[in-house]
C-alpha cells in the first residue's frame, strides 16, 4: 500500500526540514510488480493455478544540503514496518 510510504517519505521531509538542510521530493519511481504462479494440485491439475504479486513502491527524497546533523537524526528516525530506508551520500 503506497499510503504508508507516502506518510513516511513525509515524516523523513520534516525531519530533513527541522535540521535545516534544503530537499526535494519525494519523486514517485516506477513500481516494480512480481508475480508468481504456484500450481495448486501437486501431481496433476495443471490448469488449477494460483498467482500472488508483490509490489514494491519506491520514492526519491534528495537532500540538497545534508549536515551531520541531518544524518543522526534520519539514522535514529523509527520507520513502521514494511517501510525500508536507503541512504546514499555523495561528495562533489
Amino acid at each position: 500500500d503506497h499510503h504508508l510510504i507516502d506518510q513516511s517519505a513525509g515524516k523523513i521531509i520534516d525531519t530533513v526540514k527541522k535540521t535545516g538542510s534544503k530537499v526535494s521530493g519525494p519523486v514517485p519511481l516506477p513500481t516494480k510488480k512480481e508475480v508468481v504462479t504456484v500450481l495448486r494440485a501437486v501431481h496433476k491439475y495443471k490448469d488449477s493455478r494460483e498467482q500472488f504479486e508483490q509490489r514494491t513502491h519506491k520514492r526519491l527524497i534528495d537532500i540538497i544540503t545534508p549536515t551531520q546533523k541531518t544524518v543522526d537524526a534520519l539514522s535514529r528516525l523509527e520507520m513502521p514496518a514494511g517501510v525500508y530506508i536507503d541512504i546514499k551520500m555523495k561528495t562533489k
